[in-house]
């Protein structure tokens, strides 16, 4: 959620560190800081608001030769957890004798009893944060080695933390930690750099370490000394990101997430590309690493995810049963290490995040594991820490999603899903005729997708119709209810029109007694099995005066005859059809949110990785 960065080197420090914030502003902040030895001492410059007011801040408290001498600090973006998003409870902190400065991402959750003994050993505090009290702690146990202070301090402490501290008594060295929240470090050529989220190094290196739990690293100009907080040395192998800087910048668009919606074709070929068999009609998944004789073993298919991911886990839900005849549930990941899952040897676990580092998630793969399921993960991000903690799984490779409000990640987490049920089906009971023909339809999909943002000009101008409304629902079924659950939630993300999503059949249980004339209603009535269930819910809904904007299959009179509006998608295989139709809402909302004049890619209080519960 929050960012952090921090710099070791020859270059400006203030500039580095303020542009690598700058590259973490699409995770979601409220209030940046950043803190730089100079000297003999330890300087402090915060803002409530955007790195560009913290910037503008810094250098009015600093004269042009503190940004010149300067070449080490440690800098933040906060997401208001403990306390509101004020210029007192922003990163970084300091320790009572302000010689030590400190940036952390996560919660200590003992740090009211730990700020209480603190206290009555003579210690200050001025924020209502968790973090000022871990700066402290660490103060309180530095007796001359920063790097065992460190260690001292965080065997106290309970939750999670990804931290930077530097110490104006120990100039040349950063030290770092992580439990539970991300670190990466970046090697360049005669500098250090650490950051939160590997966006903030592309334009310094491509070499990285990442850091893994209760791992504490000391940075020097040297090298990079990894320990354990038993001051035991532990190896950390260096990898390359792989990733290019250009593509985390708008490329000539609005908006990122209007660039991340048209990147769709490109990102969706790229995770489809040399998956599918179309020899034997089925998929090649290398990163599962199973045969085909344990694939057959399985008994259930157990998904687990938040948010987006949890409405993508929701479609794979209907093919794992579908094409694969396999028992299948989806299970929100913060409910499921706390309800005491049964599991077993025979039940395979998809633990699904675009980030890699959702900690719900996360959490839900160690109870998996615990119960001795058969693991792996679908993620974006090439090393991050779901992706380490399976061993195994599948990379969507959509490439670098800035925007908050999830689009490829989405699409293309369905169409692996899409592939996996296909792998398990043929060795199961789909034939090889079925698996051709469904493989040819998955392999069509970023063609599919491009025939829907080829109409974008037509949405655009429909989403005009929408705009002045405060309330929407969204309908659908089978595996199209899914779908209304993610158009949803992006209309209420970026737009803050509260919208729902509801199974069409649920209408008439409670919520048709909110519409009123005009209301707006999307159906998403593709063709499939349930359309023409969900045509008889839209006439319910007209009856009592909404406007109804359907999403429909190309051709489908019966339903274009229906619907006040109306988006068309190509025909396609019934899963198939929810990444173009979910493509249509996204481009819808997007265009009701621009039409509102909303902050599109970072709505209010929302981040885009969810790295603490």
């Amino acid at each position: 959620m929050c960012g952090i960065v921090g710099y070791l080197g020859k270059a400006n420090a203030a500039t580095v560190l303020i542009n690598g914030l700058k590259r973490l502003e699409y995770r979601g902040y409220d209030s940046a800081g950043l803190a730089l030895l100079d000297n003999d001492e330890i300087l402090v410059s915060k803002s409530a608001g955007k790195v560009a007011s913290l910037n503008e801040r810094a250098h009015t408290n600093w004269s042009p030769e503190v940004f010149k001498r300067s070449g080490t600090g440690i800098a933040h973006t906060r997401w208001a957890t403990h306390g509101p998003p004020t210029e007192i409870n922003a990163h970084p902190h300091l320790d009572q004798s302000g010689d030590i400065a400190l940036v952390h991402n996560g919660i200590i959750e003992n740090y009211r009893a730990l700020r209480t003994r603190l206290e009555s050993r003579g210690h200050h505090f001025y924020s209502e944060t968790d973090t000022e009290v871990l700066c402290h702690l660490i103060g309180d146990c530095d007796k001359g080695d920063l790097f065992q202070a460190v260690c001292d301090a965080l065997h106290q402490v309970e939750g999670t933390f990804g931290i930077a501290v530097i110490s104006s008594r120990e100039p040349g060295r950063i030290i770092t930690a992580r439990r539970g929240s991300p670190i990466v470090i970046g090697i360049g050529d005669g500098e250090v750099i650490l950051a939160s989220d590997a966006s903030a190094i592309l334009a310094h290196t491509q070499r990285v370490i990442y850091l893994d739990d209760n791992d504490i690293a000391t940075l020097t100009l040297d090298g990079v000394d990894i320990r354990d907080l038993n001051n035991v040395p532990v190896t950390r192998e260096i990898a390359e990101l792989g990733l290019d800087a250009a593509a985390a910048e708008k490329g000539g668009f609005e908006h990122f997430m209007l660039k991340e919606i048209h990147e769709q074709p490109e990102a969706l070929a790229n995770a489809i590309r040399g998956r599918l068999d179309l020899h034997l009609g089925s998929s090649v998944l290398a990163g599962m690493s199973t045969s085909q004789r344990e694939l057959a073993e399985l008994v259930r298919v157990v998904m687990v995810g938040c948010g987006t991911s949890l409405h993508a886990a929701m479609v794979g839900e209907y093919a794992f049963e579908d094409i694969a005849d396999i028992n299948a549930e989806v299970q929100q990941a913060a409910e499921f290490r706390y309800r005491n899952p049964i599991m077993g040897s025979r039940d395979f676990v998809v633990a699904i995040s675009q980030s890699g580092e959702t900690a719900d998630t996360l959490a839900a793969v160690k109870e998996a594991h615990q119960k001795g399921a058969f693991v792996m993960s679908l993620v974006n991000v090439v090393g991050s820490t779901i992706a380490r903690e399976t061993g195994r799984g599948v990379y969507l490779h959509a490439g670098p999603e800035i925007s908050v409000a999830s689009t490829k990640a989405f699409t293309c987490q369905v169409s692996v899903l899409l592939m996996m049920a296909l792998k398990l089906g043929r060795g199961r009971r789909f034939s090889r005729e079925e698996g051709l023909k469904l493989a040819h339809d998955i392999g069509s999909i970023p063609l599919l997708v491009e025939r829907v943002i080829a109409k974008e000009h037509i949405i655009a101008k429909i989403a005009e119709d929408y705009v002045d409304n405060e309330h929407a629902f969204f309908i659908g079924r089978g595996p199209m209810y899914p779908v209304a659950l993610e158009g949803a939630l992006k209309l209420k993300e970026i737009s803050y029109i509260h919208a729902e999503g509801y199974h069409a059949a649920e209408l008439k249980h409670g919520p048709i007694a909110l519409l009123q004339p005009g209301t707006p209603v999307i159906a998403v009535a593709c063709e499939g099995p349930a359309k023409d269930k969900t045509l008889g819910n839209v006439e319910e809904c007209r009856a009592r005066g909404a406007r109804i904007l359907g999403i429909v299959t190309e051709g489908d009179t019966d339903a274009e005859e229906v619907m006040d509006d109306y988006i068309s998608i190509p025909r396609t295989h019934p899963l198939v059809a929810t990444v173009p139709a979910v493509v249509a809402l996204q481009i819808f909302s997007y265009h009701v949110a621009r039409l509102r004049g909303c902050e599109i890619d970072q709505p209010r209080n929302l981040a885009k990785s969810v790295t603490v519960e």
